[in-house]
């Protein structure tokens, strides 16, 4: 496939759903993944590199780049990516809201309806063969009619909201302020809104203000019958503190599709029925992942022609 005349885009990891995708057939793509050494990599293509796709962009990654135009995130969140450093150079960050919104809520659903109703040691139960040998399963707990708390009531947060609401749920929520286009009640504090909630589901960003903002505080708040669910990302929560509390019973049940270290799970999360553990897969869908392939190119596509991309960040 004729390359000339086409910019160069670096690729961090195979993101797009097909080998030969269409990204290929729009610039030259430059696959880091397949470098045994992708440091000397970015350095040997470095003058020609004028995009990259990724979720994590160091300000290392940055220098070694002198050419860099623009930073296609295959992602909502910019987290990982040092805007400081983009900005400093003039670079342009793109992300890929809205493709993931309702992916992401259905996950947020769920991960409650699986870690309340306990599907995952239900479903081992039967297959271990326990059912005829010890009877029925434990008792778990009904979702319809809970008190359903959410930080941050932005897309996600809110679309997660109306499914809830398809559920008898009575919704709050925190967020940086109050969102008059809602109904719903609304506390200026994390722990006051855990204080009120059955079900506390996590959709903000990761930023220095949220950083552990689930902590043992809230945690104890939400309390033993109480069920946290974590679709954002996993710095949110005080990791070692959300352990303790499901160990020591003070928390009821979990439902974790991200973590704090990444890919690294802590065991103890591992052997607890009370937990439910996904490899922060909330958008890995082929519907989704297509969707978020396509805003991607069509992000360096309008950067490329001079036009403005259309979900930039910076």
């Amino acid at each position: 496939m004729a390359t000339e005349g086409k910019p160069t885009v670096v690729v961090t990891s195979p993101f797009f759903p097909h080998p030969s995708s269409v990204i290929e057939s729009k610039f030259r793509v430059l696959k880091l993944w397949e470098a045994d050494d992708k440091q000397a990599f970015l350095k040997q293509n470095a003058d020609t590199i004028r995009g990259l796709v990724g979720i994590v962009v160091s300000a290392e990654v940055i220098d070694t780049l002198p050419n860099l135009e623009i930073v296609s995130c295959f992602s909502v969140g910019i987290d990982k990516v040092d805007l400081v450093k983009c900005r400093e150079r003039g670079i342009v960050v793109t992300n890929t809201p809205d493709v993931v919104t309702d992916e992401t809520a259905d996950t947020a659903l769920a991960l409650v309806l699986a870690a309340m109703r306990r599907i995952c040691p239900a479903d081992r139960y039967i297959r271990e063969g326990l059912w005829p040998l010890k009877g029925n399963f434990p008792l778990a707990h009904k979702v319809s009619g809970k008190r359903f708390g959410i930080v941050g009531l932005g897309r996600i947060g809110s679309a997660i909201a109306k499914r809830a609401e398809g559920f008898g749920c009575s919704i709050s929520y925190y967020a940086r302020s109050k969102k008059s286009e809602y109904e719903y009640q609304f506390y200026d504090s994390v722990l006051e809104l855990a204080k009120d909630s059955d079900i506390l589901v996590l959709a903000c960003a990761l930023t220095k203000e949220t950083t552990h903002i689930v902590n043992r505080d809230v945690l104890n708040a939400l309390g033993p019958d109480g069920t946290l669910v974590n679709i954002a990302r996993g710095a949110i929560v005080d990791e070692p503190e959300l352990v303790k509390a499901l160990v020591e019973g003070r928390l009821g049940a979990a439902g974790l599709d991200v973590f704090e270290n990444e890919p690294h799970v802590p065991k103890e999360l591992l052997s607890m029925d009370n937990v439910v553990v996904q490899s922060h897969s909330g958008t890995a869908t082929w519907e989704t992942r297509r969707a978020m392939a396509d805003l991607v190119v069509r992000n360096l596509e309008a950067h490329f022609s001079g036009k403005p991309p259309l979900t930039r960040v910076t």
